[in-house]
Order: C-alpha cells, then sequence, then structure tokens
C-alpha cells in the first residue's frame, strides 16, 4: 500500500479531487498554508494499492488547470509506503 501526500494551489483543488474521485480514488483534503508568499494550497490524502500508484500520479499531473509558466513548480507530491492501516 501507498499513501500519496500532494499539495497543489488552491485554484486546482477542485479538479484534482474531482477527477481522482471520479476514478473511484478515495481522496481526503486538507486546507494548508506555506512558501514565501503564504498562498493558499490544499493537501490532499490518497490511500491506494501499490498497482494503482501510477494512475493516481498521472490524474494529479494531468487535472491540473494553472500552468502558468513550465520552469515554476506549482505542487508537491509524496509516495510513502504503508505497513498497515485500518477503516473504522
Amino acid at each position: 500500500m501507498k499513501l500519496i501526500i500532494a499539495i497543489v494551489p488552491d485554484t486546482d483543488s477542485d479538479t484534482v479531487s474531482t477527477a481522482l474521485t471520479g476514478e473511484n480514488f478515495r481522496v481526503t483534503q486538507i486546507a494548508s498554508t506555506g512558501g514565501f508568499l503564504r498562498r493558499g494550497h490544499t493537501t490532499f490524502l490518497i490511500g491506494l494499492e501499490d498497482d494503482q500508484l501510477d494512475q493516481a500520479l498521472q490524474i494529479i499531473r494531468t487535472s491540473r488547470t494553472s500552468q502558468p509558466d513550465p520552469n515554476q513548480k506549482q505542487g508537491v507530491v509524496f509516495v510513502l509506503k504503508v505497513d498497515h492501516f485500518m477503516r473504522f
């Protein structure tokens, strides 16, 4: 299992969330701020199976709407290995 922590600008949060849930990924959204200008961001927590990782990352990449300058990074993604999880 994996846990994706994806931090995207607020302007992209709706499209990323809709695209992920449209493909049946379970998504938790957390409002967050950070960086030099303290602009708003959304942090997504996405738990998934190993074989779903590439699909989820592709959805995050392609569903972003704000793409001003190709040299300017707009978000960050962390992928963590998960040994155990429970739903209750």
